[in-house]
Order: structure tokens, then sequence, then C-alpha cells
């Protein structure tokens, strides 16, 4: 009921402000087109930036998922089969698959709370590339209209509402690579209608085919234009594929498991996504009025077994994680400038609701993927709603301050396989924002940015009373835990056709316990500093060429004192990289991308790290005309011998002692792998 009265209210306040607006005086709208080029004098903050289309064109991309990598600083990785979500890093944060970076795709989340693997899940493999319009990124809790998933950063990606020519491409390559791709933006009546298909299938370079096989489909109707207008959007995904995890390294320095071969060779999944989603926008006035809505139904079925035969000598240690549920959902925003005491303003308010109804998010253990018996068993209804406020007040020429505030609430109920573990509880937490601009002098800007925001928690963990495993006492997590963010930046565009951002920033998250999906129960986290440094710069010398060169130094430390040590075990430490694309209007085009990943602590006193690695990736290009160009992407061009990603626990062989033995695990970089794409535009 409270819940209700919350939601009301805050519609109420939504569609009040136009009679609020009547007695402001509006300024003459003015319309920007964000790009990384013209950001001065426009973002709040160094470490925001919007990568165009034209940008992502010559970037090769080995997964879908490395779109996210245009966020300076952000490391996409993989150490399961390619039908998994990948694993992120982002400023000292190993982020698993999405826990604390907000992705989202024409205004749906792509980030599931409460799912059978982990907080946050974020799969990309549902999107396509080529219908991308741009990504929008930021960093830190400072802004009021981020909340769950966002103590990070977030991204927001949109796909065209047209395309400007039609695509046909077919491509073929290494290790069974075999990608077709249509899509055509015919007019229809009043409006434009997208649609694309994709079929793809890979089996990498592991022992074990990945035989990974998906289809993605859109069907798009669109009216109007980017202030007003409306879309309507139809998306469908399906994926199957086989898994190699990461490897004991003692197993593979002895020769008794090749370097690309799966310890459990029956690992993999499967998954769908299938989505209906609308936006609408519309611009009167100096007002801006858009919303958004969304109903998905997705599904998995994951088969992993990272410890062997340490928990079950006999069957194996392989688990199923299953998690099949529909999200709904939407957002609805208002904006409007006027006037305050004379000083030129703009207010922002928005509501954002959702609703999570998870049938079942269960874990089993499970023997070549037949489930042998049920650790967990659940359904789960999750609802938020959020309200936010944001005030943009020009207070000089030269000085401009953004004030927000962000309320979120939060409901759960579990019902679960073990009663004890049944329960309803809910949250909530206000998160105060506040931005001081400064400039542009000389073509140059620095910001100070302080915010509040939060890091939640699985749903199951927050009734938990009982270990499903040991039936031993479990303490409930809270639910929503603090986070708290500082940061000062600067960006400049002094030299021609360079744009550099500089930020140093610092984020504390609170004491808190974790849910851990593959256990089924509660671990204990300590509190956490997290700070650094970034440097962001985007050059454009001649029309055409883009050089871009990113460096993140980050440190991050337990803020208590134990014995174990202090360090963060996953935690990024440093990265960089380096790109170049060309893109010409005929003949010759191409892309190159360096990107080094740094060492990683991976125990608590520093004593085991994971070594750093650097990929090269290039993609070189013919175009013979307006419809016909053929690409060839080279990955890994140098074929190192490097890990994707690598991990440090006790697992057990066969032969070995029954404790079982604390080692590296690591999932190696795929080696150097060809793809040819002959596209045709019409």
């Amino acid at each position: 009921m409270r819940n209700s009265k919350f939601v009301l209210h805050a519609l109420a306040v939504l569609f009040a402000t136009p009679a609020l607006a009547d007695g402001i005086h509006t300024l003459e709208e003015v319309v920007i087109r964000d790009s990384s080029e013209n950001l001065v004098g426009v973002a709040d903050s160094a470490n925001q930036g919007t990568v165009t289309r034209s940008q992502l064109q010559n970037r090769p991309l080995l997964r879908p998922g490395e779109l996210l990598e245009v966020v300076p600083g952000l490391i996409v990785t993989q150490h399961s089969g390619d039908g998994k979500a990948n694993q992120y890093f982002l400023r000292g944060f190993n982020l698993d698959h999405g826990t604390d970076f907000a992705v989202s795709l024409d205004g749906m989340p792509v980030n599931l709370p409460t799912h059978a693997h982990g907080q946050g899940w974020a799969d990309m493999n549902f999107v396509i590339p080529e219908l991308v319009n741009s990504v929008r990124y930021q960093k830190g809790p400072y802004y009021a209209d981020s909340g769950d998933f966002a103590a990070a950063g977030s991204a927001r990606i949109d796909y065209v509402n047209q395309l400007d020519q039609g695509i046909a491409s077919l491509g073929m390559g290494s290790y069974g690579y075999r990608r077709t791709l249509a899509a055509a933006s015919p007019e229809v009546g009043a409006g434009k209608l997208l649609a694309a298909i994709e079929l793809f299938h890979h089996d990498g370079a592991w022992t074990t085919p990945e035989d990974y096989r998906k289809l993605n489909a859109v069907l798009r109707y669109a009216q109007g234009n980017s202030q007003n207008g409306f879309n309507l959007t139809a998306m469908a995904y399906q994926a199957e594929w086989n898994a190699t995890d990461q490897a004991p390294q003692r197993a593979v320095a002895a020769g008794l498991l090749d370097r690309y071969a799966a310890m459990d060779p029956s690992d993999g999944g499967k998954a769908h996504r299938y989505s209906l989603s609308g936006t609408w926008r519309q611009t009167e006035g100096g007002m801006v009025t858009q919303a958004n809505a969304y109903f998905i139904d997705s599904a998995l079925n994951l088969y992993s077994n990272f410890t062997y035969f340490l928990d079950d000598p006999l069957h194996g240690d392989q688990f199923e994680q299953a998690d099949r549920r529909t999200t709904g959902g939407g957002e609805i925003s208002r904006s409007w400038l006027g006037k305050l005491g004379g000083l030129e303003t703009e207010h922002l308010v928005g509501l954002q609701l959702r609703n999570d109804n998870i049938s079942n998010v269960g874990l089993y253990a499970s023997e070549a993927r037949q489930r042998l018996s049920t650790t967990r068993a659940d359904h789960v209804t999750q609802t938020s709603a959020s309200l936010y406020y944001q005030n943009t007040l020009q207070w000089q020429e030269k000085f401009r301050s953004i004030m927000g505030l962000r309320g979120d609430f939060q409901r759960y109920r579990v019902d679960s396989s073990l009663a004890a573990n049944s329960g309803e509880t809910s949250d909530r937490i206000l998160s105060p924002k506040l931005s001081l601009i400064f400039g542009p002098w000389q073509k140059t800007e620095a910001y100070l940015n302080l915010g509040y925001g939060f890091h939640s928690n699985d749903a199951r963990g927050t009734v938990i009373r009982l270990d499903p495993k040991t039936l031993d006492p479990a303490a409930p997590v809270t639910p929503l835990v603090r986070a708290k963010g500082a940061e000062i930046g600067v960006r400049s565009m002094l030299l021609p056709g360079l744009q550099s951002a500089l930020s140093l920033w610092r984020l504390d998250i609170a004491s808190e316990l974790l849910f851990v999906g593959d256990a089924g129960t509660t671990e204990a986290s300590r509190p956490v500093r997290r700070s650094g440094i970034e440097w962001a710069n985007h050059w454009h010398p001649v029309s055409g060429v883009i050089l871009d060169a990113d460096l993140a130094v980050s440190r991050a430390r337990f803020r208590d004192d134990a014995p174990a040590g202090n360090q963060v075990p996953g935690a990024i430490e440093k990265t960089f990289s380096l790109g170049l694309t060309i893109e010409r209007p005929s003949g010759w085009l191409g892309g190159l991308r360096l990107r080094y990943f740094g060492p990683r602590p991976l125990n608590e006193d520093g004593s085991v790290h994971s070594p750093a690695s650097t990929l090269v990736n290039a993609r070189l290009g013919y175009k013979f005309d307006k419809q016909w160009k053929v690409l060839l992407d080279v990955y890994n061009l140098f074929d190192r011998q490097v890990s994707d990603i690598d991990y440090y626990y006790v697992s057990r062989l066969p032969f070995e002692p029954a404790a079982g033995v604390a080692d590296l695990h690591s999932h190696p970089a795929e080696p150097r792998s060809l793809r040819l794409n002959v596209v045709v535009n019409f």
C-alpha cells in the first residue's frame, strides 16, 4: 500500500509540471547532438561521453559485449563459453557479470537482479552491433537518473530507427566462424520499419568445440524524429553452446590438460530473450516529455564445474543454474527550462518502475547436464520504484551547478524450496547528488562531482535463514548498501581536433554480505575504498581518421584490518587502450586496437597476482563503391598466449587429496583468428 501511494504521488508530480511551467520564462529550444568531440560546455563530468555510429564502424569486435570497451578504462573478458555473459572490469572493480555497471538498450535494462548466476547479470549477446546508433556512458554515483547497478557507472545503447542503407553481410573465418546478417529499413506509411536477422555459429579454438549457435531478430516501427516521435520494437534471441571454463594451471603445466581443453566437456548452456518495448518523446515550448515501457521474457540454463571433484568425488562438482523470468517496467520523465531568481535553470523529474517475476531461480547439482539434486529453488517477485529530481542552475556565465535527489524503493518476496528461506522484506534509500562545473575557458572546463548511490543484493539473500547445503544458520544480507563517490576532473579541446579528459575519483562501498549464486548462500564482504585516475583522449586529425588513447590506474583496498590482508581479489589496477580507425568514401579502410589489461591481486594478502596481458585486434577493408565492401578482421594479431581471466582458489583433480589444492585457474585468450565478411549495402 505504501508503495502504491509512492507511485501515485510520483505520477502526480510528473503531470503537474506543465502547470508549474506556465509561469516560467522558457528559453529557446536548443538541440545538442553529443559526440566525444563536442562535450565541453555540455557534459556534467569529465567521465561522460557519447560514442557515435561512425566511430563504431571500423572497430573490430570479437564479441558483442566488447561494444562496452568504448567506455575508457572498461575491460570485457570471458571465462567460459561465449553464450555466457561477459566478465567486466572497471574502476578497481571485478564487476563479475555486471554487478555495479548498469547497461540498457533503448531504455530496456540489460542487468538482471536476483539472477541464478550472479547479481546484475548483463548478457550482451542479443545486441547486433550494426544497428547501434550510439553508446552514452557515465561513471560514478553522480547522476539522478541512474540507480540500481550504477555505482561504478552505466552505458546506454541506442539502436537506429532507420538505416541509411540496407545491409546484407556474409562472414566466414577461423574455428568454425560463420555469420549472416540481413537488415533493411523500408518506408511504411507515415513511418519507418527496421527489420534485421542475424545467424551466428562459432566453435572457437577449444578442444571441445563450442558449437555456439545463436539467432537474433529485430523488428521496429518508428514515426517522427528524435524530438517528437515514437518507436515500437520486438526482439528475439536464442542461443546454445558448449563451454570450456577456466582450467587449473597445475594440470596444464604437467601436460595432463591441453591449454584449450575443458576439465568438464559437458559444461555449457542455453538461453533466450524475447522482448517488446516502446519509446515516446514530445517536445513543446521548451518542455520535453519522454516515456518508455518494456516487457521481457528470458531464460538461462547454465552448467559449470569450477572445482571438479572437490565436493563430490564420485559424480564431480558440476552444477546447473536455472533462471526463468518475465520483466516489465518503464520510465517517464519531463524536463523544462525556466528562470529561478533571474537565473537560467533546467528541471528534470522522472519515475522508473520495474517488476521481475522470477518463476524459477534454481541451483542444482548435476552430472553431464543431468540434475542429481536440488540445492535450492525459488520463486521470487522483486519490485522497484524510483523517483528522481535534478536541477541545473546557471549561476554565472562560467559556473553552473547540478543538484539531484533520487529515492529508490525495492520489495522482495521469496518462496523457497526450503521453507525457512522464504519470506518478504523491503528496503529504501535516498541518494543526493551535486556537481559543480566551471568554465569553459579556452575550450577547457573543470568539474567537481559528489554523490551517493547504492549496491543492491540478491533478494534470496535478504530473507535467508539457513545455508541450503549444510542447514547451518545464515545471516540475511542488507538489500541496498550505501555507496559514496567523489571526483574532480577537467576536459579540454584546446588543441585542434583533440579532446582530452582527466579525472581523479574515489568510491566507498559500505560493509556488506553478498549472496553467492554458485553456492546458494551468503558470504561476508568487508567495506571497500576504491580510488584512481583516468585520462581519456580522442583526436580527429583529419577527416575520416580517429585516434583514441585511454589510461586508467585504480587502487582498491578493504577499509578494515584483517589478518588475511586488505587487497581486493580481482580488482583491476591498470588498463591502457590505443585505437585507430580510418573510414573513406571508397578504397582502403581499417581499424587497429591495442588493449593492455594490467595485473590483478587474486587473494587478500596480494601474494598471488594474475599476469598482465596485451592484445591487438585489427581490421582491414576495401570499399569498392557505395554498395560493396570486404572486411578482414584479425583477432589477437600477434598470437599472444595470454589469459582472458585468472582466478586463485582450491580445486581437486581425481587423484589429489580430499582437501584439494589451491592453484591458479586460467581461461586463455583465443589464439589468432581471422574473419572475412563481404558486405552489400542496398
